[in-house]
């Protein structure tokens, strides 16, 4: 049917934003994110495999991960806006592991990055602290737009699933009671 073609183009797109994202999370080491795209992106292709073959359960499963996915990135979209007592300063998303944050901290759309020169930071350990300057967009604001688009994707993959699912079961319906 048109609507399961439509909706294997749309699991499609929910795969390619997902791997964009994962890519993103690795350059900026942020371990927290990487293991939770990593399953997004495992439960997506059952989602589509579901989809493709007429497996109602794994699209359920895609349904149930998906009021997880959207906890996690309004999650995110807090931790970057600093809402709720959290701050995008924190080493959450690290994990504790590293002290690494957003990539889009260091690699913002139109910042300029320069070392910061007095002799004063030659001294730490980690003397590469950098100063952003000129920034067209700061990069918590680049996070909380990734999230925000994983959040209406995510809406509009729940409601696709759901409609496949109600498709399947009126399908097995009409094809146990003929």
């Amino acid at each position: 049917t048109s609507i399961c073609e439509t909706s294997h183009c749309f699991m499609f797109l929910c795969l390619i934003t997902a791997v964009e994202r994962q890519v993103f999370d690795f350059l900026g080491y942020q371990w927290a994110p990487i293991l939770v795209n990593f399953l997004h992106v495992i439960v997506v292709i059952l989602g589509l495999f579901g989809t493709v073959q007429y497996k109602p359960r794994y699209v359920v499963l895609y349904i149930v991960w998906t009021v997880f996915w959207v906890t996690w990135n309004v999650f995110i979209c807090c931790l970057y806006l600093d809402l709720g007592g959290l701050s995008k300063d924190s080493d959450y998303l690290s994990l504790g592991l590293s002290s690494y944050r957003s990539w889009w901290k260091d690699n913002g759309p139109g910042c300029e990055n320069r070392n910061l020169p007095t002799t004063r930071w030659q001294h730490l350990e980690s003397p590469a602290l950098v100063s952003e300057l000129g920034c067209v967009l700061e990069y918590q604001y680049i996070e909380v737009m990734h999230s925000a688009l994983q959040l209406s994707i995510s809406a509009l993959g729940f409601v696709f699933a759901c409609y496949v699912v109600n498709i399947f079961n009126e399908e097995e319906d009409t094809y146990l009671y003929k």
